[in-house]
């Protein structure tokens, strides 16, 4: 009884996961003309069983990271592991073999790798690793959905670009906690204006490079934007100067406007997101089949496998907000965002409660990924942004972003556990 009480709170939510993930398969099968009737006993169970088996084994090892978050993205997997059987029954094995290989990921990392403090010793090869996965990946890299940001090992396929964002994190948050005073000082006088030193400047203008780089010629505005977005709001935590933000989204917004008058790929993305009724069956069919599943859903959805997702190209990955809308209602949307705000709030609160700059800042960098993120894909999902090409956390179909953002779990929850634990 004292083993269960360690983290009893993970252990109901965990259960009410359990129970929610069933009931979805056997309402989608019920939907469906009760097809693939043996899969609503297996894959529940064996998700299910995957939970439990990590929250048993950090009961065994008394670990004290957020009991709270890994239940919040739990009940998230739950959510994917439904809306695919739902809308692409035939990679619901896929889905399952990632998720389960995710949380053996997290798993590791919670268990033997919890002193994440040794990564700050390697941000310069963090940086230089992914650097040369972005030019490998923009040398030889695979163009699918419109973005060139696959690699093919033939054997494997994956998307450098979900290495690159956490790696990118581990250098920053080393880079900056080092360099945090000489960033911090305005030695630089322009007119009225007090800047930076231009030395200081580098790590502003490499990271501008980096993101035109993407767009430019992986075609990934989502992952610039994502990037960028990073390196920003760490910048802002490690010296708190607004003029470092402003500099940034100028920079940022001129190199988008060159590359909307250069690029053609850049354009099409602009004036879809625009207007994409001037081409319902062409360019902006992939937007305005979201934007009419939306509409569907109204408040309480069309319940589970009762609507017509399946219309919307690739919904299963960068779509699959839009399919929860239409079958669960804006109500059942409201309800994830909400889930979402929770992760973010805990994302943080870890970031908040960390003992030294380095773990804040890792912190910081780690739950902006997973915030930032989510707001781009939904935001280019609901026409509030332009589209772009990257998933929804913990939900999309897609085997590199899940192992990647239980990753970035980890690291959280270490962090977590060694602040508790001081």
């Amino acid at each position: 009884m004292a083993l269960l009480k360690r983290r009893c709170q993970e252990t109901v939510l965990l259960t009410e996961n359990f129970f929610f993930l069933f009931l979805g398969f056997l309402l989608v099968y019920l939907a469906l003309g009760k097809q693939g009737g043996a899969n609503i006993f297996f894959y529940p169970l064996v998700l299910g069983l995957a939970f439990y088996f990590v929250h048993l084994i950090w009961i065994l090892t008394k670990y004290q990271g957020d009991q709270m978050l890994f239940s919040l993205i739990a009940c998230l997997l739950v959510l994917s592991t439904i809306m695919i059987f739902r809308l692409k029954p035939s990679l619901l094995l896929n889905q399952v073999t990632w998720i389960c290989l995710g949380l053996t990921v997290l798993l590791v990392m919670t268990v033997f790798l919890q002193n994440y403090k040794k990564l700050e010793k390697y941000k310069y090869f963090s940086a230089f690793l992914s650097l040369s996965l972005l030019i490998i990946t923009v040398l030889f890299g695979e163009q699918i959905g419109g973005n060139k940001s696959w690699l093919n090992l033939g054997f494997l396929r994956f998307e450098p670009a979900e290495i690159v964002k956490i790696l990118m994190v581990i250098f920053l948050a080393g880079f900056l906690q080092e360099k945090k005073e000489l960033l911090s000082e305005s030695t630089w006088r322009v007119g009225k204006f007090s800047l930076p030193h231009p030395q200081s400047l580098g790590p502003l203008l490499l990271m501008w490079g980096v993101s035109l780089i993407l767009v430019i010629f992986q075609k990934d505005l989502g992952m610039a934007l994502l990037l960028f977005g990073i390196f920003l709001a760490m910048l802002y935590v490690a010296t708190s100067r607004w003029s470092y933000v402003l500099v940034g989204i100028s920079l940022f917004l001129l190199g988008s406007w060159l590359c909307y008058l250069l690029f053609a790929h850049v354009q099409v993305r602009v004036d879809t997101w625009l207007n994409p009724w001037i081409s319902v069956h062409g360019k902006g069919y992939q937007i305005t089949q979201s934007i009419f599943s939306l509409a569907a859903g109204g408040l309480f959805g069309t319940g589970l496998g009762l609507g017509h997702p399946q219309y919307i190209p690739a919904v299963h990955t960068d779509f699959i907000f839009a399919a929860l809308a239409e079958e669960l209602g804006w109500t059942g949307a409201v309800m994830i965002l909400l889930i979402y705000l929770l992760i973010f709030y805990r994302s943080f609160r870890i970031a908040i409660q960390a003992k030294d700059e380095y773990s804040v800042l890792l912190a910081v960098g780690l739950s902006t990924v997973l915030a930032w993120q989510t707001f781009v894909i939904i935001g280019g999902v609901i026409k509030f942004i332009p589209l772009t090409g990257i998933t929804l956390p913990f939900i999309s179909y897609g085997g590199s972003s899940l192992v990647a953002n239980l990753a970035i779990l980890a690291l959280l929850l270490n962090i977590s556990h060694e602040t508790k634990k001081g």
